[in-house]
Parts: structure tokens; sequence; C-alpha cells
């Protein structure tokens, strides 16, 4: 990316997606991010991407919601003057057995993880010029699932292996890159590498650890970056050896 470069990180005030907006920033990048209720924490994110010298923008959007999803694009080149980085790491988990699963938790997930990627994706795709790049942020689960419990969940990341490809495929001819990364355990707010669970899930890798979320960042800075130019419709597992 140039110097000029502007990217769009979904559920970038924490976490991964804090770490992705941040390491993309230090590329260089301005950023802009979403987040649907914590304001402070994104006004944070945004600090410390100003801080870097970058400008950064910070944009109230659930993912879940058709016309935001695809609303935070125009509103990232209506802030920042372009969008050149869509990264879709926005996403929800609900976990639980089978048959306690209602509709709304089945509404919920594909919404936020498969609707809103898809909406922001197709929005992004015609603001992005040569060179562009969508980056999704899948899971760990749709390689390996390690028990019950996940069906949901793993079934709404699996569909963004999908999207990646036919994204790939559609846009090369535009010189669009469409790649997707699958963390495997990482240590965040939402999943402590201290947490209750937190051995049982680091025992299922082969480094026998969690990530951080700056080791994710790193895959998708690469993704973004100019080294990346002839990789597409690919899936990169940045996950300690889960699924090995």
């Amino acid at each position: 990316m140039n110097g000029n470069a502007v990217a769009l990180v979904t559920g970038g005030s924490r976490g991964i997606g804090a770490a992705t907006a941040l390491r993309l920033a230090q590329d260089g990048t301005d950023v802009a991010l979403t987040y649907v209720d914590d304001a402070e924490a994104a006004r944070a994110v945004v600090g410390k991407i100003e801080a870097l010298g970058r400008r950064g923008l910070a944009l109230r959007a659930d993912a879940g919601g058709a016309e935001r999803a695809a609303g935070a694009v125009e509103e990232t080149v209506r802030g920042l003057g372009r969008l050149d980085v869509l990264v879709n790491n926005a996403g929800v988990g609900v976990l639980g057995p089978l048959e306690g699963l209602t509709i709304a938790d089945v509404d919920r997930v594909l919404a936020i993880n498969v609707r809103g990627a898809f909406l922001a994706s197709r929005a992004a795709a015609g603001r992005m010029g040569r060179g562009g790049r969508i980056i999704t942020i899948g899971s760990c689960m749709t390689q390996r699932v390690p028990g019950p419990g996940g069906t949901l969940y793993a079934m709404s990341k699996a569909a963004l292996t999908g999207l990646t490809k036919a994204l790939s495929r559609e846009l090369g001819e535009r010189g669009i890159t469409a790649n997707l990364v699958h963390p495997g355990p990482v240590d965040t707010d939402m999943n402590p590498a201290d947490g209750p669970y937190a051995a049982a899930q680091a025992a299922m890798t082969a480094l026998g650890r969690f990530a951080t979320p700056q080791e994710v960042a790193a895959m998708v800075s690469f993704l973004a970056g100019p080294d990346s130019a002839y990789v597409t419709g690919a899936e990169f597992s940045v996950d300690g050896g889960h699924a090995a």
C-alpha cells in the first residue's frame, strides 16, 4: 500500500480487530474501525492510531445490520477519502448443544458473521481500485472442530471460505485480492489465555499456547501489503498447529 492508503477494520475496538488496526497504522495506513457499544474503547484505538501519525476514524456500526454493514464503507470513504483495504473482522460466537440453539441465535450469527461480511465486501469492491485488498477473519474451527457445541459458529465461519474464493474470481480482473485468515485460540478479553477453558484450548494446538492478537494482525499486514499482490483466494492458518 502507498502512503495514502486507507483501511476499514470491522469490529476494531478490541482484540484482533484493535491489534490489526494498530498494525496497519504502523505500516503507514490510515484506519477507520467500527464498534457496536464501547465508544470509549474505539476512541482509545483511534488515539493510538493518531499517535502513530496516521488518521483514525471510529464508526458506530453493527455488522449484523444490513444498512450499517455497507454504510461503514461509505462513511470511511467520506471521512478518509478512499478505501484500499477491508478487514472483515466483526464476528460473534454462540456455542452450545445443537438442540438448544434458537432461531434467533441462528439469525444473529449468520447476520453478523456471513451477511455482514458479504455486504461490506460488496460495498468495498465498488469503492476499491487496483491493488485493493479484502481480508476476512475466519476461524480454526472451519478446519477442525474439536468437540460438540460449535455447529452454528463453525458453519458461519466455513461460509467465509466460499465468499473469499468467489470474491477472488469475481474481482481478480480488477486487481483486487481476497484472502482468509483462520486464527486459533487467541488471548483476548472474550477468550483470555488464563480463562477457565484456556488450558484445554492450548492443549489442542501443536505449540501448546494461545496466540497474541498481534500475531494474527501480522498475517493481515502481509496480506494487505505489496508482497501479497499475487496471493488471492487463499486461506492462512494462524492457529499454532490446531489443525495439524
